[in-house]
């Protein structure tokens, strides 16, 4: 079998807003976040196989929790046949950050495998197939920036967030189970957190009109709730505050946060400071545009 591999970047996500609408019949819950890719990104290979192989540089990942796997499995139920794939992942994104790599890592998949295996399918209808596999996975297929729905299956693409670099902090904030930890998020979520997305229906608007896209516009309703989350966790934002960010903002259901420094400068000498002197994992990252359909 000729080993024909496809490459696939699997960029990090941020929410510049995420707000909780309330709880759906099926016991989740419809948001409402315009989400937007950054430039930090796992790498995933994709080549032919004789079963499904999942290789992954981050060993506390299974291949049975690994969502990269479930994508494989999921397009190959759609399309009719075998996932006989090897899937190998250089991690980069931080695990159970809220910065969806293990979903950005699906969606990688379900693009990389419409190429090896020809099928020729549209970025829409990957989308739809990614709603079977997880929240954050229909929005990643394509990236960029995107008003999303419901329980995420709902993505809308906007123009392009006129947003700078951003800097993500990685909280040194021990996770009992990392696995769990989404669910123990929403598991905290009360009726009184509920809003009707008014702030997320309005920074879609100013971006689609092509205005500015100021932070004073970004909200995470998880941020309000973050040390009931996270143990620690308004220290992690006081050490940004103590450097000079204003506003600080959690990364989806947490517990990685971004600002959005009002300078490269400073972005860079707070990024130095935090990973040199305080030995912090950090990162500055820059949005990414989607992908267009050719």
């Amino acid at each position: 079998m000729a080993n024909y591999q496809i490459v696939e970047s699997a960029y990090a996500k941020i929410n510049l807003t995420l707000e909780i609408i309330g709880k759906r019949r099926d016991g989740y819950h419809n948001l409402a976040s315009v989400m937007q890719t950054v430039d930090l990104s796992d790498d995933v290979v994709i080549s032919e196989a004789d079963t499904l192989t999942i290789e992954c540089d981050d060993q506390s990942i299974s291949s049975e929790i690994n969502l990269a796997g479930k994508a494989a499995q999921v397009l190959a139920d759609e399309v009719g046949r075998k996932p006989e794939v090897r899937i190998d992942i250089s991690k980069n994104i931080p695990v159970s950050g809220g910065l969806g790599g293990g979903s950005t890592d699906a969606a990688a998949v379900l693009r990389g495998l419409n190429q090896l295996w020809t099928l020729d399918l549209s970025l829409d209808e990957l989308t739809e197939i990614a709603a079977k596999i997880g929240s954050d996975v229909p929005f990643l297929v394509r990236g960029g920036t995107s008003l999303v729905q419901g329980r995420g299956e709902e993505v809308t693409p906007i123009a392009d967030a006129p947003i700078g670099r951003v800097l993500v902090l990685y909280p040194n904030i021990d996770l009992e189970q990392p696995t769990q930890k989404t669910a123990n998020v929403f598991a905290h979520v009360t009726p009184n957190l509920y809003t009707r997305g008014n702030l997320t229906h309005k920074l879609a608007a100013r971006i689609r009109s092509e205005g500015d896209c100021p932070p004073e516009f970004f909200f995470n309703q998880f941020g309000t709730i973050g040390d009931e989350l996270f143990d620690g966790w308004s220290d992690q934002v006081g050490l940004l505050h103590s450097l000079g960010a204003t506003d600080v903002f959690m990364c989806g259901a947490g517990p990685s946060m971004f600002t959005v420094p009002p300078s490269k400068e400073l972005g860079t000498a707070w990024h130095l400071l935090l990973t040199s002197v305080y030995h912090r994992s950090a990162f500055l990252a820059e949005p990414v545009p989607g992908i267009r359909e050719e």
